[in-house]
């Protein structure tokens, strides 16, 4: 199976400007690249699906180039936005976009610069003066021939500057310049870049004339089988920064998504080869309450965008978290676990009080009524004991209760006396 039939089958490859002309350059080693926007200053999941096919199309034999959008940053992409984007002052994009890169790194082997590139089209469109990005760029794009364009149609009614309005240029002039410098043949971006993307091909094509041998192609918006948006939790988007998102709630995510979800997401995600894939489907399908193609997939996904220690971390805390003991944890360990369900304590408390102060109980009569059904454990030991005060002395680190009630609910309070 080649690099186009894999992407098929993985379906990720939604659109595409010539896909016989695709074939044909993917039948020996060629450049391809794919832009990121430095709004924030981590990726989150979402961006994962790019960088995964950044990734094959690496280990196909392929040079891949990742653009981080310095410059374009700087203008914000129309795309899927409602209402013009809140620009980024100069400290705030150059941070963000150093750490883009290093992210990009990460997963691009860009050790021979044959093989891959991570770059920034500040390095190229800051150079360009007005006279020369109008006179030499600018000509060559017609009113109507953006107007047409959905990017830019959709916010007709809305409005949009001619700040955004621009940006297709932008993006198209980064097109021609990796052309022309890398013999970048291939661009391709999510679905809500098709307006962006055939622009830059129009570019290329005016420039270098009609025979051009260039292509584009977009991978399709992944969503979830209820049809919300891929890579959101409850708490937000899930980020690629440990920082920001724990190897630990990416675990639980993957592990947590829907039967239909995990094995879509191995095809999309994964190196699993498809032979691999069919197998654990199977498996899957025959035992879904094991959760098979889940525990593959959050397995995968956590050693693919972190490592295998992380891996290993996350899994520990699993189980700790499904036994309810807590005393072998590290203070860090316990806060990725629970540190977003603390409830500031400025003094102690009976346990039936901290019990609906943490909102474990509605009321001190349920309160009760869970303790002594010895449905209560505290710091991963039961308690039945009415009217029992809960200070420091019995906290983990010295400032920590963690209260469980059944097998799976669980609130922290955090001593602040």
């Amino acid at each position: 199976m080649n690099i186009i039939e894999d992407l098929q089958w993985r379906g990720m490859l939604k659109d595409s400007s010539n896909l016989s002309l695709l074939t044909t350059l993917f039948e020996k080693p060629t450049t391809i690249y794919c832009g990121f926007d430095p709004s924030a200053k981590s990726m989150h999941i979402g961006n994962f699906v790019p960088i995964s096919v950044l990734m094959r199309l690496q280990r196909a034999g392929h040079k891949v180039i990742a653009v981080v959008g310095g410059a374009t940053g700087m203008i914000g992409d129309p795309s899927g936005k409602s209402k013009e984007r809140n620009l980024l002052d100069e400290k705030a994009l150059k941070t963000n976009t150093e750490a883009i890169k290093n992210q990009l790194q990460k997963f691009i082997n860009i050790e021979d610069p044959k093989q891959g590139k991570v770059v920034n089209n500040l390095d190229w469109l800051g150079k360009i003066s007005m006279i020369d990005y109008l006179r030499d760029y600018g000509k060559y794009f017609p009113i109507n021939f953006m107007l047409a364009k959905d990017v830019v149609a959709n916010r007709l009614e809305s409005g949009i500057s001619y700040t955004e309005f621009s940006y297709m240029l932008l993006q198209s002039i980064d097109y021609l310049k990796l052309y022309q410098n890398e013999q970048c043949q291939v661009q391709f971006g999510g679905s809500d870049q098709w307006g962006n993307l055939t622009s830059g091909l129009e570019l290329i094509r005016k420039v270098e004339g009609s025979e051009a041998q260039a292509a584009i192609f977009t991978t399709p918006l992944i969503t979830r089988s209820d049809g919300k948006k891929f890579g959101k939790s409850e708490d937000g988007a899930l980020f690629l920064d440990p920082n920001m998102t724990s190897p630990y709630d990416l675990y639980q995510y993957f592990y947590n998504v829907s039967d239909l979800d995990a094995i879509t997401y191995l095809k999309v995600f994964t190196f699993l080869s498809k032979e691999e894939i069919e197998q654990i489907e199977v498996e899957h399908l025959a035992q879904l309450g094991k959760r098979i193609g889940q525990t593959r997939l959050a397995e995968a996904m956590v050693s693919l965008i972190h490592d295998q220690a992380a891996l290993d971390e996350a899994k520990m805390l699993s189980e700790v978290l499904f036994k309810g003991t807590f005393t072998s944890l590290e203070e860090h360990q316990l806060l990725s676990l629970l540190g977003s369900l603390q409830v500031p304590l400025l003094q102690p408390l009976p346990l039936e009080d901290l019990l609906v102060f943490v909102n474990a109980a509605s009321s001190k009569r349920e309160a009760r009524e869970f303790i002594t059904n010895r449905s209560i454990s505290m710091n991963g030991t039961i308690v039945d004991q009415l009217g029992m005060m809960i200070d420091k002395s019995m906290t983990l680190f010295g400032k920590y209760t963690v209260i469980r009630r059944g097998k799976k609910l669980y609130f922290m309070a955090l001593h602040q006396y």
